[in-house]
């Protein structure tokens, strides 16, 4: 077995919620059916305006009488805040572990290293945290998500250690979103979060469902974001995409020659057919296609 690399991004925060409540209080709000990780299985999910529209993503990670929520910690504070106002008399609470935080394993033998499994979403204790295989896409590689000793405890296993630009790299390659950072306030259908796992579609309602349902059913994306390779300088997250000097989309983030934007249906076709040319500022963009993303139609 190779070592894997481990990653300390530094920008995620861990929420906890418990109470006897914790399942039904989450259910009817986000996008996946929270009765799964009540069985053991981390879950990813999406919490949405009414419109349907992007505001938090996270993983929902079982951990005995409490649930465990993995979120970027610029939101962390924000999303506390907009679960307790939905809590209403629900028994449960809600709030901000201090101290803890995420670390990435790496590597086609992390889940191993961690004593996992390779399903999506597998978990098990670990270091007084949990170990989980990214929910979203196996390729992402495991998630520590642990308290401040089991934190200072990793270096005891000899990982070698790697900046958050090894993983940056990695989801780049695999055109996976970074919640709000990609997504801004976007719709998940147009941003790949049906086939990452993050919506469950026998669930019931939650806030944001009838327009989700409605974009899937009648076909209304009319925008996927997609991997491109950059040619020139990375362009600014924002920055407008054209193609034939006609608008086709916009920029998202972006790492060296490596980048996602968000574009039009029909540009994309225009550059898989015809060999198109992508313009973004002083960039070109060659957009790709992730192995993860079922074909239209």
């Amino acid at each position: 077995m190779t070592a894997p690399i481990l990653v300390l991004p530094g920008d995620r925060a861990v929420l906890a919620i418990a109470g006897p409540d914790r399942a039904t209080f989450l259910q009817g709000l986000v996008s996946n059916d929270v009765a799964r990780a009540m069985q053991g299985t981390a879950i990813h999910a999406a919490l949405l305006t009414p419109q349907g529209r992007f505001l938090h993503d996270f993983a929902i990670i079982p951990d005995g009488e409490r649930l465990l929520v993995d979120t970027d910690a610029a939101g962390a504070e924000a999303l506390r805040k907009r679960l307790s106002a939905y809590r209403l008399r629900s028994k449960a609470t809600i709030e901000v572990l201090p101290g803890w935080g995420v670390a990435l394993l790496l590597g086609k033998d992390a889940a191993a290293a961690a004593g996992l499994g390779a399903d999506p979403g597998a978990c098990a204790p670990f270091e007084g945290g949990v170990a989980l295989v990214d929910p979203r896409l196996p390729a992402l590689g495991v998630r520590l998500v642990l308290p401040p000793e089991g934190l200072a405890a990793l270096s005891r296993h000899g990982w070698p250690a790697s900046p958050p630009s090894a993983y940056e790299a990695l989801r780049l390659s695999l055109g996976v979103p970074d919640g709000a950072r990609d997504m801004a306030d976007g719709l998940l259908l147009e941003n790949g979060y049906d086939e990452l796992r993050a919506i469950d579609w026998k669930k019931g309602c939650y806030v944001g469902q009838e327009v989700t349902a409605r974009m899937r059913y009648r076909g209304l994306a009319k925008k996927r974001l997609v991997p491109v390779r950059i040619e020139g300088t990375p362009p600014a997250p924002g920055s407008v995409v054209t193609i034939g000097g006609e608008e086709a989309g916009e920029m998202r983030s972006a790492a060296g020659d490596r980048g996602l934007a968000l574009l039009r249906l029909e540009a994309i076709e225009a550059c898989a057919r015809d060999g198109a040319a992508l313009s973004c500022g002083e960039a070109r963009l060659v957009p790709g296609r992730p192995a993860w993303l079922a074909p239209e139609g």
